[in-house]
């Protein structure tokens, strides 16, 4: 299977930057479409950003403009950086992984968070 390490949440003012990184490691057939999530107490999980292994990205229109994501596919791993941060983008930031365990088991794996506090 495949373990998510995420690492980069912390507290920022409004208008500040963060990046997050998720580094992707595990025996795996494939990874394709990368991406991260956030929730916000009281709030169900909702898309912040994708990016396919080809590097086409798809963004919640809250962030677009602000946010940027990539990915290294040499090293698993995606980034999200995060600039003009809002108090409203304060929430619990998930990195996603889809793709395949072996050519015939999906994949659809969840890291365990990062806080992502903006104030005002």
């Amino acid at each position: 299977q495949v373990q998510l390490v995420e690492s980069g949440g912390g507290m920022v003012q409004t208008g500040g930057s963060l990046r997050l990184s998720c580094a992707a490691s595990g025996s795996v057939f494939s990874i394709n479409d990368m991406g991260w999530y956030r929730q916000a107490p009281g709030k169900q999980r909702a898309l912040v950003a994708t990016i396919t292994r080809g590097g086409s990205t798809n963004y919640a229109d809250s962030v677009k403009g602000r946010f940027t994501i990539s990915r290294d596919n040499a090293k698993n791993t995606v980034y999200l950086q995060m600039n003009s941060l809002k108090p409203e983008d304060t929430a619990v930031y998930y990195c996603n992984t889809k793709g395949f365990v072996t050519p015939w088991i999906p994949l659809d794996s969840w890291g365990q968070g990062t806080q992502v506090t903006v104030s005002s």
